[in-house]
């Protein structure tokens, strides 16, 4: 099996093949790590790559299972951690100067997790500072493309680990979600990728250590999950990270779902909400379009009964911003903005240098509640609700979002209207590709489930994929 027909297989596929002998995982890990050295001069996925240390992994996964030993349920298949994760004795630099050689000294749960379970760790993948974008560019590393087009961003935070997904360096990547950070680069790079309910997945230290100023903040927010090009590996990905850890405070004490069985299983007489705009979001017609289409999938396909309706709330985008002022070590940081301030990324100076007050916060709390509230009693009436991932298709790198939607003026976070609002509930969304514009950009689904109920959201991301394949089509940059 040559280098390109390892690469064009998904993770349960290259699990089984490396189990029964039939692939080694150095041949693999090769594979993945020569695939980089190819594309990362014009992706700039990785931030911190390991290539000696993913070889030793592979090496030594490859002698557990030549003597018989169980090496794992992802032994040498290989996966990539996005920058803000912790990982014990790598570089986490976070996007930021104030970071630039920062190793923490223990890995977080889902890092330890994935490599007890074999997996080979090929690098940090690039994340905007922090986390503070839905973009890939931060002031250390080279801004991260998409492999779709590479004059365009592949969304983020969670960047680097959509755009080494997408170019096929590896079928595994880590990601975090505080805002939409695992959903929207899946879907500006046409992945799965899946915030799980919260506490499903458990963090520690996270991304968030609270012994670092800008690594302590979002708790009530951030999620870590899994990106992948199919839900099955989705799937398997999950069937490793999720499950009680008594480290984290949101840990939900349950495993409840048998995940590898999770996607299976008819979605016949469903009842799903659509909602294309949230009744107030301006929306691009492209977007609308295939959205409308992958929608209407559901009902002549797979035998739901959709409606289209609103939760009913109203733009939470200032609860958004302040609840994660507040969630923000603003003292330390704005002590540390005296230093690295003009090396920081403007829009996170913006934030710290704003006039933030405890009335501003406490009606942020009030207002989430109320979103809260109003998508539970919505949710009563349906199993799951259908939104557009993002209201943009992909754009240019260099920007934080578009000046304009469905020629609307706009701020530049309102591309992310249907995102954020799931980080203020909690429940379980993925976002899933749609399908691709008439430039050939990806475009992507989210399918959101009632708290708690991840078992739906991956049931009917794979009925979805099933009928529509997406997950088959090649981003030019593979076609050169």
């Amino acid at each position: 099996m040559n280098n390109q027909e390892i690469l064009d297989l998904d993770a349960v596929s290259l699990a089984a093949l490396i189990r029964n002998k039939s692939l080694s995982p150095v041949e693999v890990t090769r594979a993945s790590l020569q695939r980089m050295d190819l594309l990362e001069p014009e992706l700039h996925a990785f931030c911190t790559p390991v290539p000696d240390l993913a070889m030793q992994q592979a090496r030594e996964i490859e002698r557990k299972i030549m003597q018989g030993d169980d090496a794992g349920p992802l032994a040498g298949v290989p996966v990539a951690i996005k920058d803000l994760i912790a990982t014990a004795g790598i570089k986490t630099v976070s996007g930021s100067w104030i970071y630039e050689n920062f190793i923490p000294d223990e890995d977080d749960i889902t890092v330890e997790r994935l490599k007890a379970a074999g997996a080979i760790v090929l690098g940090k993948t690039n994340a905007p500072e922090f986390g503070y974008s839905g973009t890939g560019h931060n002031p250390v590393f080279p801004t991260t493309r998409n492999p779709w087009n590479t004059a365009l961003t592949p969304g983020g935070s969670s960047a680097g680990s959509a755009a080494a997904l997408a170019a096929r360096i590896c079928p595994l990547a880590l990601g975090s979600d505080g805002g939409g950070s695992v959903r929207i680069p899946a879907a500006h790079s046409g992945l799965f990728g899946m915030k799980a309910s919260m506490g499903r997945v458990p963090l520690y230290p996270g991304c968030r250590d609270e012994r670092y100023p800008g690594l302590s903040s979002w708790e009530s927010l951030e999620h870590i999950g899994p990106m992948t090009r199919t839900v099955a590996d989705a799937a398997l990905m999950l069937s490793v990270i999720a499950g009680p850890d008594p480290r984290d405070r949101h840990s939900i004490p349950t495993s409840d779902i048998d995940w590898l069985h999770a996607a299976k299983g008819s979605l016949k007489g469903l009842r799903i909400a659509y909602s294309a705009d949230w009744g107030y979001a301006a929306v691009d017609p492209e977007v609308r379009e295939i959205v409308g289409k992958a929608v209407r999938v559901f009902e002549q396909e797979l035998g739901c009964v959709v409606e289209e309706a609103h939760p009913g709330f109203s733009d939470p985008q200032e609860t958004f911003a302040a609840l994660v002022a507040q969630e923000t070590d603003l003292t330390s940081m704005r002590k540390l903005m005296e230093s690295y301030g003009e090396r920081m990324s403007p829009h996170l100076v913006a934030m710290l240098k704003k006039e933030w007050t405890a009335e501003m916060f406490t009606d942020a709390n009030r207002q989430r509640k109320a979103v809260t509230n109003k998508m539970w009693r919505f949710m009563q009436r349906y199993d799951l609700l259908l939104t557009p991932t993002l209201a943009t298709p992909p754009f240019p790198v260099d920007i934080e979002g578009p000046e304009t939607i469905e020629g609307r003026k706009v701020t530049p976070a309102e591309w992310l209207a249907f995102v954020f609002p799931i980080n203020l509930t909690g429940q379980p969304a993925a976002s899933i590709p749609a399908g691709f514009t008439a430039d050939g950009l990806p475009v992507g689904l989210q399918i959101v489930g009632r708290h708690l109920d991840d078992a739906l959201v991956l049931r009917a991301s794979a009925a979805f994929e099933k009928v529509c394949g997406w997950q088959h089509r090649l981003p030019p940059i593979l076609s050169r």
